[in-house]
């Protein structure tokens, strides 16, 4: 894979021979009768930084949460440094979801929280710092985003959606984990403040011996910041047997896949999906049809 060079920096690729820290085993999620994902397997070795992408409804975020047990698979097994996540007893899972850090959509900051309460909230949960040793880690977190210092004693409520983003990327930072996990980190933010978002996974991955897995839409958030592309595709447009997931290569390849679907997403090409649509329309107007006369 190729290095990553940054306006501060080289990073670093992960070699085959570093450890696998995330192995998913034939991984497959039900509601109901619906499918979401099915025989996934994926392994993600330390110091990655992987990013899976895919349209909506393909099962990106159920994934995601699958990794940090959030999510219970129907089928499969989800292996954190070699230990069955959903075989682990409550206080062994929390005391391996203390090794992750989760970064949601929406930021999930407490509103009723000042932002330096809620980058403080994991410390003063999980270990025994005082508050003042609390307080510099928080003032470290928050300039390590590119916070000033004067927005500790705000709510949520009274920063920007860009804003909340970092704060809560500081408060999944507090405990230094060794994995990251990102829902989605660009979505709902202008171009210049999403690249600022990119540029601080970047900048984590520079400073902390941190992999991580990247949940998002943005081609551009998925070629910066990843050595390494997952794309999964919607479990209803698969030919029987064919593998949900079309593409997983470097980030510097997917633009050569093999897969056309892959190259129409990747390019923002509908019109293959917009003649998929009309030709399902049709299908179920005879379908409708059919019912109606019988």
């Amino acid at each position: 894979m190729i290095a990553q060079a940054t306006t501060e920096g080289t990073i670093s690729s992960p070699s085959s021979k570093d450890p696998v820290l995330l192995e998913v085993e034939q991984l497959t999620v039900a509601f109901g009768r619906q499918v979401v994902l099915r025989g996934i397997n994926v392994q993600i070795r330390r110091g990655e930084t992987v990013a899976i992408l895919g349209e909506s409804g393909c099962g990106k975020t159920v994934f995601l949460k699958t990794l940090v047990a959030l999510q219970r698979p129907t089928k499969g097994r989800v292996l954190f440094d070699g230990r069955d996540l959903f075989q682990l007893r409550p206080h062994e899972l929390a005391e391996q979801r203390i090794r992750m850090g989760f970064v949601f959509q929406q930021a999930a900051l407490f509103d009723s929280m000042t932002i330096g309460e809620n980058i403080a909230f994991p410390l003063r949960q999980h270990t025994r710092l005082t508050e003042d040793e609390i307080y510099e880690v928080v003032k470290a977190r928050l300039l390590e985003v590119g916070l000033p210092e004067n927005v500790l004693r705000k709510k949520p409520g009274e920063i920007s959606g860009g804003m909340r983003k970092r704060v809560g990327l500081a408060r999944a930072l507090a405990l230094e984990p060794e994995l990251m996990l990102y829902d989605e980190p660009t979505t709902g933010l202008d171009p210049i403040m999403s690249d600022v978002i990119n540029e601080l996974i970047l900048r984590t991955r520079r400073q902390h011996p941190v992999t991580s897995v990247i949940v998002t839409h943005d081609m551009r958030t998925a070629t910066k910041v990843a050595d390494r592309i997952i794309m999964l595709y919607p479990l209803t447009r698969l030919k029987p047997g064919e593998s949900q997931i079309l593409y997983d290569g470097p980030a510097s390849e997917i633009e050569s896949a093999a897969d056309d679907r892959v190259i129409q997403f990747v390019r923002g090409e509908a019109r293959e999906r917009l003649m998929e649509m009309a030709r399902e329309e049709s299908e179920n107007a005879v379908e409708i049809g059919g019912a109606a006369h019988g």
